[in-house]
């Protein structure tokens, strides 16, 4: 393909179009802070805050008022990201699992997302929760496309409305939850952006939606070379992760981004969550020793998931403090979800520098 006079395709969300078809993805806890998210809606991608775990570096939080203060904590992120970048698209992730989602979408609208995106479940009732936000895009996760298949059904019986877009992040390469209950769904071809991909959009254009529900495929992006075999498969947009981890605007702590940095191909291992389904993460010692059958966990910090197997009957550990641990630093007691292209980390840039690697003399369909 010439880039010279290639055109990208125009991703549009409800009312909003970012320049550049590429969405940044949520990554908790705070790796996608707003820091991140504020640089990439500048250069001209979706910035994306994950809204789970917010509160843990947030002044508003002093050890037992957790929900009060992720609540605080994303207005606050909100803000900073938006100052950064007044003009861009800021999107917010909700996970559907959380025990207070209703909350983290009624601030997420509130405080001036342009886009929610939403998955970890099936978000059915997404459209109640924000029916007093028209201007705000829904957008859920999807790894299947019976489960797109099920959103759209449902939205247009209970709620007369369909999605503004779909992300397809399916198990392969994906890092942190996978979006499958069982191991030996994470490298089921029929789980596959090759397979999922083409089949949710050939579903979206005989529904005659194909126009207005943009397909965005994610896990295991990396160059433009792996952006443009989406685009030639029908998406028309993509979301990367991990490549942003490694960033100076990443707003983890330096030994996060070290972490990556440092990692080898056989540093990636999967794990089961103790949200039950499988993750995958960097084999740091906490995780060694989780897979041996070892770990001793800090107690829990609040009940912050709808399904948690420690918070139940104590198996496992608590996966919110092992990701604040990570988030921090904290190798030896960290879990550190990843990407499976986590080792072609290899230095610190910017991300500026992703953007100008990936559109480097653009040109987009039709010009905006």
């Amino acid at each position: 393909m010439n880039r010279e006079t290639a055109k990208l395709p125009q991703l549009r969300l409800g009312r909003h179009t970012p320049r550049y078809p590429l969405v940044q993805g949520g990554m908790g806890v705070k790796i996608s802070g707003p820091r991140l998210a504020g640089a990439v809606a500048r250069a001209g991608g979706v910035g994306t805050i994950a809204s789970v775990g917010l509160a843990c570096d947030s002044p508003h939080y002093n050890g037992r008022n957790y929900f009060q203060a992720n609540v605080k904590a994303l207005r606050d992120a909100l803000t900073e990201a938006r100052a950064a970048a007044p003009e861009g698209v800021l999107a917010v992730n909700c996970m559907v699992a959380l025990t207070d989602y209703d909350d983290h979408i009624r601030t997420a609208c509130e405080g001036g997302a342009d886009v929610l995106i939403s998955g970890a479940g099936l978000p059915l009732k997404l459209p109640e929760l924000t029916k007093d936000f028209p201007d705000v895009a829904l957008v859920p996760i999807v790894s299947s496309l019976k489960a797109a298949q099920l959103i759209v059904r449902r939205w247009q019986k209970s709620y007369g409305r369909l999605p503004d877009g779909f992300v397809v992040e399916t198990p392969l390469h994906a890092g942190g939850h996978l979006g499958v209950t069982k191991a030996e769904q994470v490298t089921d071809p029929d789980f596959s952006l090759e397979t999922v991909v083409p089949e949710l959009v050939a579903y979206l254009a005989e529904e005659g939606l194909g126009e207005t529900l943009p397909v965005i495929a994610a896990g295991g992006i990396w160059t433009r070379d792996d952006m443009d075999a989406l685009f030639a498969m029908g998406a028309r947009g993509v979301q990367l992760g991990t490549i942003f981890a490694c960033t100076e605007e990443c707003d983890a702590s330096p030994r996060f981004k070290q972490a990556y940095v440092e990692a080898t191909e056989e540093d990636v291992v999967i794990i089961k969550s103790p949200v039950g389904i499988p993750g995958r993460a960097l084999k740091s010692p906490f995780v060694a020793r989780y897979l041996e059958g070892n770990v001793e966990s800090s107690p829990c910090i609040a009940n912050c998931l709808t399904h948690c197997s420690y918070r139940k009957d104590r198996q496992a550990f608590c996966i919110a403090q092992a990701l604040i641990d990570a988030f921090n630093g904290n190798w030896e007691r960290g879990l550190f979800f990843c990407g499976d292209n986590v080792s072609r980390c290899d230095r610190i840039r910017t991300v500026d520098d992703i953007f100008e690697e990936f559109f480097q003399n653009e040109k987009l369909s039709p010009e905006i």
